[in-house]
């Protein structure tokens, strides 16, 4: 079995994860060889570099630079694939042709997040429209995204998003990445986070808003801010000067699965206005670290956060509600605790590596069954 993957970027993101470890569990399955197409030379993901494996950079010159068509074409031809797997809804677009040209099965994987505007105004929605019905299947992380974009049931599937749980094994010492970021005090704060891009798409104005109600009221708690996007610095500047310290900004770390291990609650808060969300990496990671979890309800995350039993489903832009929950849980160990144990118990179930590697793999296996019936 011969797999093109073809992406637009391999910089930090959730859809960018998710390929890189699913490439790394299939270096270990016989019979199948696979080449990386990416749209952009920064890649984030050092790893892919290890996997011996030959990186094809398509790097378009303009926004409408047609010659990516004839180059993608070349690459799945000298390649002979038997499968090309796009991430996205531009590679969607580019990867069309030389599928049907090549007599190439077409994965269409662009499905990661639950479309709130479904018209020719949303980009992704429009590609979507445009490259579905051309797929032999569309592989989405939800069954939210996958019924937003207009899937057919008989041509789709949703596979889950599937973490390496061994990523979570050998962290720094809670202790010191406490004393650390928190100072000589830590043992005594409650600590709340969030890890996502400052991006529009993310609620941190939300956030931000009940965490400072709840410091200026309480001043053993104290939130993480973990990420970086073009957001960052406006919202930093909606927090007073004086609570920066309690409300603290971390940027973009390398230590993240480290820095969630000391929180006390995990937090994902979505913009419902302009993006709804497909599987959340954050929530999984919260969760396979046994943190209860707070996060905006809707799209693929009502598939994940299951409320008042891995954590609690809050209302878009409800600052009260996530400062209720927080003092809910702030209050109540015992709860956290059982909250914790059940997200470690759903992500061992449903989110592992293994068994998202092994649905893929099924997938394929469909797809070139019927490649070799045609």
């Amino acid at each position: 079995m011969r797999i093109i993957f073809f992406i637009d970027s391999m910089t930090a993101g959730g859809k960018e994860r998710r390929l890189t470890e699913l490439m790394k569990a299939l270096k270990h399955e016989p019979g199948i060889e696979f080449e990386l197409v990416v749209m952009s030379n920064d890649i984030h993901y050092k790893e892919v570099f290890n996997l011996g494996i030959n990186i094809h950079y398509l790097i378009r010159k303009t926004k409408k630079d047609f010659s990516i068509f004839s180059k993608f074409y070349n690459i799945c031809k000298n390649f002979k694939a038997d499968i090309v797997h796009c991430w996205d809804s531009m590679t969607a677009v580019y990867a069309v042709p030389a599928c049907k040209r090549l007599g190439i099965k077409l994965a269409n994987g662009m499905v990661v997040d639950t479309p709130v505007q479904q018209n020719v105004f949303n980009k992704h929605w429009l590609r979507a429209r445009l490259t579905i019905p051309f797929a032999n299947i569309v592989i989405g992380n939800s069954k939210a995204g996958l019924k937003a974009y207009g899937a057919k049931e008989k041509r789709s599937a949703c596979i889950y998003n599937g973490m390496d749980l061994g990523r979570f094994n050998n962290l720094k010492d809670p202790v010191a990445v406490r004393s650390e970021i928190l100072g000589e005090n830590e043992a005594a704060f409650f600590v709340a986070g969030m890890v996502a891009a400052f991006e529009e798409r993310k609620d941190y104005k939300t956030l931000v808003k009940a965490a400072i109600s709840i410091v200026s009221a309480n001043d053993q708690v104290r939130f993480l801010l973990i990420g970086a996007g073009a957001d960052l610095e406006g919202i930093k500047k909606t927090v007073p000067s004086a609570l920066l310290d309690k409300i603290i900004f971390l940027g973009k770390r390398s230590d993240v699965e480290s820095i969630v291990n000391i929180f006390d609650v995990g937090i994902l808060l979505t913009n419902s206005g302009v993006h709804g969300e497909g599987i959340s990496n954050s929530i999984i990671e919260y969760m396979a670290l046994g943190k209860p979890v707070i996060a905006t309800r809707g799209g693929g995350t009502n598939e994940v956060v299951i409320d008042a039993e891995n954590g609690f489903l809050v209302d878009a832009f409800s600052a009260d509600q996530v400062a209720e929950r927080l003092d809910l849980l702030r209050k109540n160990r015992e709860l956290r605790q059982q909250f914790g144990k059940r997200g470690v118990e759903m992500v061992h179930e449903k989110f592992d590596i293994k068994i998202m590697t092994a649905c893929y793999i099924a997938t394929y296996n469909q797809l070139l069954k019927e490649k070799k019936n045609q």
